[in-house]
């Protein structure tokens, strides 16, 4: 019998929200929740599922724009950081809530989500197959996930790995994934891709190790001029619609 999930302990630690700590961190924060929130245009106030989400990237974001977001965490205390954040929130910018239960099999019945969303858990997911089609039956609308793609620097992600852990210090281990196969796992469970953005060019590693935001934000603006970003940039946010609902593409 295969263990339990629990990829998710460590990205809703308070030792991982500290990469996203300071400007620079803050900067990657805000181009994930834009992405996101552009990609979810399409559905406004719709239910959202944030499978493995209690680093509160995204559940918090999307609970200020109006959608009623639910967090699945793999144990109890993935919920903790999300708690406090939430409690520390103004009355309006909504409550997401908090479920504990297997990732790969969510403790929730077909398409009981508008939305699905799962990011910073992909990557580190073996049986990660396993993962695409429990959010594929959750959605009833559409699936946004992301991670590093071979189409980018992280090509190179296995000779970087130390250099990368020198810099973010509790790096771990993660698969850097063809767009041609997440697209087929998507497939197979009737979903087609209606959405593809990439976050940066230059590696994040690199932004965190040069720590000023005015000189990322220009590296990462030449890149975009020149369309060397969405060509080749990393991680990507890709959203995947069921085929019965497509509603937008772009």
């Amino acid at each position: 019998m295969n263990p339990r999930e629990d990829a998710d302990v460590e990205t809703s630690s308070e030792g991982y929200a500290r990469r996203f700590a300071g400007p620079v961190g803050e900067w990657f924060l805000d181009v994930q929740a834009r992405t996101t929130l552009q990609l979810l245009a399409g559905w406004p106030g719709s239910s959202v599922l944030d499978v493995g989400g209690g680093h509160a990237q995204t559940a918090l974001p999307l609970a200020r724009a109006g959608h009623s977001v639910t967090v699945l965490g793999s144990d109890p205390s993935c919920g903790d950081r999300l708690r406090r954040l939430v409690d520390a929130s103004p009355a309006e910018a909504g409550r997401p809530r908090f479920e504990t239960g297997d990732l790969l099999r969510a403790p929730f019945a077909d398409e009981s989500f508008d939305v699905v969303l799962s990011y910073r858990l992909l990557p580190h997911v073996g049986r990660w197959p396993e993962l695409v089609a429990d959010l594929c039956r959750l959605a009833g609308q559409a699936v946004l996930v992301d991670y590093p793609t071979t189409r980018s620097v992280n090509a190179a992600a296995e000779p970087l790995f130390a250099w990368k852990k020198g810099v973010e210090g509790d790096t771990r281990p993660f698969t850097v994934f063809r767009d041609a196969d997440i697209e087929k796992a998507f497939a197979a469970h009737g979903f087609h891709a209606t959405g593809r953005r990439p976050q940066f060019f230059w590696p994040m590693a690199l932004h965190r190790a040069l720590g000023t935001l005015p000189l990322s934000r220009a590296l990462e603006g030449a890149t975009a001029t020149f369309g060397l970003r969405r060509l080749l940039g990393s991680p990507v946010i890709r959203r995947f619609e069921r085929q019965a609902h497509s509603v937008v593409t772009s």
